[in-house]
């Protein structure tokens, strides 16, 4: 058992990128931390640097096309969460943490998405 709150972490995840807050939403991740994206092809960023490159476009537009917490779940080795942004395009994100309570990994890829969803996570 974690001697912080996985869940809490998330939620602050969802939090910053309802907002648009670029800087909170990096401050969450440990410093190597990474992220594998399987939306558009397999995609691996690694350490602040590549993760500020592949957020900050992201952030944009889920800030401006809107951005829903559609399920979130505690699983074995960290939380399990679904999204949608512009309300019909489901994306799949799985958590994994640092023993400091940081992200220390994300994976994300499509989920099941209604019939008049398109594109990229």
């Amino acid at each position: 058992m974690s001697d912080f709150d996985q869940m809490g972490i998330v939620v602050d995840w969802v939090d910053a990128c309802r907002k648009g807050d670029l800087a909170t939403l990096l401050d969450l991740y440990a410093d190597d931390a990474r992220v594998e994206c399987m939306c558009n092809g397999e995609r691996h960023y690694r350490g602040r640097r590549e993760l500020e490159t592949y957020w900050g476009p992201r952030l944009s537009t889920f800030s401006s096309a809107g951005f829903g917490l559609e399920e979130i779940n505690p699983v074995p080795h960290g939380i399990d969460l679904e999204y949608s942004v512009a309300g019909s395009l489901r994306i799949h994100a799985s958590f994994r943490f640092s023993p400091e309570g940081k992200i220390y990994s994300t994976l994300c890829e499509p989920a099941e998405q209604s019939p008049h969803a398109d594109g990229a996570c």
